[in-house]
């Protein structure tokens, strides 16, 4: 029977999404401005904050862009923020768009070289907590050299690597076979989907050590995230300094989040602990040797010409020859140009996957705009400085750390490093204890930001990407598979700032 035209509007409003999602956003939308009128920007500004991450949670149900982009527009017309502001928040978080724009696709026009390297490992590497260790490891070491949004597009890029392998030969297809839609099981044959379960269970495990080894690591260098340029800069520090200041706080947490690693993988407890099944083990190394066996001269001059750019990527990034984004831009014109892929469409693929994340951080600063314009942080800001001069530096790691979970650790560290720089101007503190808070705030930012997507560009980049639908990484898994960490990484670094610094 042919639908009315109210029943069309309805099923075609956030397409597949469940039902009472679809009515959750709409009653948001309507109670919004009937809260700005009765409750005022305040109180609306921090129920916006939870509809916004309600949309976050639901992110493998509907993509956060559209809800979250309605309720960000709706807030731009009650003016709780104005075009103006979301658009300079936009401006002062360019380098990390530059960022997903381009150093995401670089890294795409690398993944054979990528595959090749982190094939031979997984194959190699027997012992599942020994790779978990090094996949933590890995993340963050090369954090500290690069930044955690390009190594966790590397771990997104291996992660889908081996997965479309399996699912592939799983689905009773050859792996010579191309063109293979490996985000439904429908076509999964027999015992393998017991298999591919506990092939995403590992997976999972893997991809999240990776992705708290990058808050391991980039918490240590200027390079590391993005607000701790910002951090150095009022500062004044340099590379080398930036890290002697951190390092009393930052490498006690570096050894107890490898050694939380290790004891996860021992105890099997929150999702880890999964080991690759053997038939998973089996059809990779089947596919390894298929790849070596018809690789040809081209082929091997193409993963000559990859090594060779991953190490220029790394020294440019390590010192800092331009900024994150255009280092990556001439990754993929270095890559395209050695490598013969100069067709347009060929091209276009390697932005499908950092593009529509782009547009929701865009989204996400309008949240921010929103926290900026109604002075939503400034309680505790004020609550904080008002303590007395020997608690602030824990109370402003603990604020901070909060702070970050609920929206951004880069608008966070960039608010507070601001008023206390002005602080340090107006001769409110000395420059001893201004350092101290300088500790606390990036060290505070950059550790307990761990425990929500949210928190960290990187984590809310994982959520939202290709391999979290496919290995089932949800909001709240990704929340409760963080917890140990979190509470490790909060603990120590609390720690290393009240006793250490």
């Amino acid at each position: 029977m042919q639908p009315t035209m109210y029943q069309a509007f309805q099923k075609n409003f956030l397409g597949n999404s469940p039902g009472w999602y679809e009515k959750a956003i709409i009653a948001f939308l309507i109670i919004n401005p009937i809260a700005l009128w009765a409750f005022g920007p305040f109180v609306t500004g921090w129920m916006l904050i939870a509809e916004f991450i309600l949309t976050l949670a639901m992110a493998l149900k509907c993509y956060p862009l559209q809800p979250g982009g309605l309720l960000a527009i709706e807030a731009i017309l009650l003016g709780m923020a104005s075009p103006e502001a979301v658009y300079q928040e936009t401006v002062s978080n360019f380098q990390v768009i530059l960022l997903l724009m381009f150093m995401v696709a670089g890294i795409y026009f690398m993944r054979d070289m990528l595959l090749f390297v982190f094939t031979n490992i997984l194959l190699k590497v027997k012992s599942k907590t020994t790779l978990s260790f090094l996949f933590c490891f890995a993340g963050a070491f090369l954090s500290a050299f690069l930044d955690a949004l390009t190594v966790t597009a590397v771990l997104i890029t291996i992660s889908v690597g081996f997965y479309s392998v399996f699912h592939k030969v799983a689905s009773g297809k050859k792996i010579v076979d191309d063109g293979h839609d490996h985000s439904t099981d429908e076509t999964l044959h027999g015992n393998h989907r017991e298999n591919l379960e506990q092939f995403r269970a590992f997976l999972r495990s893997l991809i999240m050590h990776g992705a708290v080894g990058t808050a391991l690591g980039g918490v240590t260098t200027v390079v590391g995230e993005p607000q701790n340029l910002l951090i150095a800069e009022k500062a004044g520090w340099e590379f080398i300094e930036f890290f002697m200041m951190m390092a009393p706080v930052t490498m006690p947490v570096l050894v107890c989040g490898l050694a939380t690693c290790i004891i996860l993988e021992k105890t099997k407890i929150l999702g880890y602990g999964t080991e690759m099944p053997e038939e998973v083990r089996v059809i990779l190394q089947a596919s390894s040797d298929h790849d070596n066996s018809r690789r040809t001269q081209y082929d091997k001059a193409a993963l000559i010409v990859q090594v060779v750019v991953s190490l220029i990527l790394v020294l440019g990034l390590a010192f800092h020859w331009a900024p994150v984004g255009l280092i990556g831009l001439m990754v993929i014109v270095l890559l395209t140009a050695f490598n013969g892929v100069t067709e347009e469409h060929r091209i276009g693929h390697a932005f499908e996957e950092a593009l529509p994340f782009t547009a929701l951080l865009v989204v996400f600063f309008a949240i921010v705009a929103v926290i900026h314009e109604q002075h939503l942080f400034s309680p505790v800001i004020g609550w904080v400085l008002a303590m007395d001069e020997s608690v602030q530096p824990g109370m402003f790691f603990l604020a901070n750390g909060v702070l970050s979970m609920i929206s951004d650790n880069v608008f966070v560290a960039t608010v507070y490093i601001n008023e206390v720089r002005a602080v340090l101007d107006a001769g409110g503190i000395s420059r001893e204890h201004f350092d101290k808070l300088v500790i606390a705030i990036n060290t505070g930012t950059n550790l307990p930001s761990v425990a929500t997507p949210n928190g960290q560009a990187a984590f809310l980049f994982l959520l939202t990407s290709a391999i979290a639908p496919l290995i089932r990484l949800s909001y709240m898994r990704m929340v409760m598979m963080a917890l140990p960490y979190t509470l490790v990484l909060t603990a120590v670094g609390l720690w290393g700032v009240v006793y250490m610094v």
